[in-house]
């Protein structure tokens, strides 16, 4: 049996009147997919089969069926893991976002492996009949929103979306010193380490571009919690970029030699925005607060 997805869509009251082709490029639906909805007829508007070409009406009933060659990956082969509860923030038809907890990793690095996110989301999604795919991670030790897809086809959707920076992620993190500026913006290249490879480098081997605005939020004794979003999601990004202008994180055992804190890493996933693709509405889904980030530090 040919495995498929299909969507539905009952168009808005306020749906503009354009070609089905430039609906299709507004909700960033890939051009190799377009192509194949085409020419294997793979669109019903109302029920039958319009050339995209055909202009759109409030109202109107489409429907896209993907199929499996239509993706690098169509399928997901996560382990169910039940073991821990999923903490779900928001979720809908096609994708999730989920509280991350402290010391558990974002996904296996080996088939057998379980115990990640990626496993928990298979078990929870098993109920649904839906599998986990992976859009972004986050490292072992930072907390907070992740978001994770369930269906296939809005994975390239929502990745074009965190290349384009639609999609904003707000981090809180305590740094070690006080910050004499109340913002900044820290654009230092990020490549790989020459000898390590579990590490990254300001201006490493295939350096790529890497931005990080941080906005000061208090300082506590010798230490300053401050807010980051990010326009690039480099691997290590916020810790590497903080560590460099003089400020490491508190509790970064890569970056931060100075650090004796117990509690592991300050860095937490606090909000991510999100255009909820095939619609208008943009979303901000909040992560609270683990137990493990203090309001104030004093170590």
């Amino acid at each position: 049996m040919m495995t498929s997805w299909t969507k539905t869509i009952v168009l808005p009251a306020n749906q503009p009147p354009i070609s089905l082709k430039d609906q299709l490029i507004r909700w960033q639906v890939p051009r190799r997919v377009r192509g194949n909805f085409r020419m294997e007829k793979r669109l019903r508007l109302n029920g039958y089969y319009q050339p995209t070409s055909t202009i759109l009406n409030p109202g109107d009933n489409l429907q896209m069926t993907w199929l499996a060659h239509d993706f690098i990956t169509p399928d997901s082969h996560y382990l169910p893991d039940d073991s821990q509860t999923l903490a779900v923030l928001f979720e809908n038809d096609d994708f999730m976002v989920v509280n991350k907890q402290k010391g558990v990793k974002s996904h296996p690095n080996s088939p057998g492996e379980d115990g990640t996110m990626m496993n928990f989301a298979q078990a929870y999604l098993s109920r649904q009949n839906k599998k986990a795919y992976m859009v972004h991670r986050l490292d072992s030790q930072t907390t907070g929103a992740l978001i994770i897809a369930k269906v296939p086809y809005i994975v390239p959707m929502l990745n074009q979306k965190l290349h384009d920076k639609t999609i904003k992620r707000t981090y809180l993190a305590w740094v070690n010193g006080v910050l004499d500026e109340h913002q900044g913006t820290i654009t230092l290249p990020i490549g790989d380490h020459p000898t390590n490879k579990r590490l990254r480098q300001v201006n490493g081997e295939h350096a790529k571009q890497a931005i990080t605005h941080w906005t000061k939020i208090k300082t506590v004794y010798q230490q300053t919690l401050v807010r980051l979003v990010l326009e690039t999601g480099r691997t290590h990004q916020i810790r590497l970029h903080m560590a460099a202008i003089g400020h490491p994180l508190v509790g970064d055992d890569l970056y931060n030699m100075q650090t004796d804190y117990p509690g592991g890493l300050l860095l937490h996933s606090a909000v991510v925005q999100i255009p909820i693709p095939f619609t208008t509405q943009v979303k901000s889904i909040g992560a609270p607060l683990p137990a493990s980030f203090p309001v104030n530090v004093k170590y």
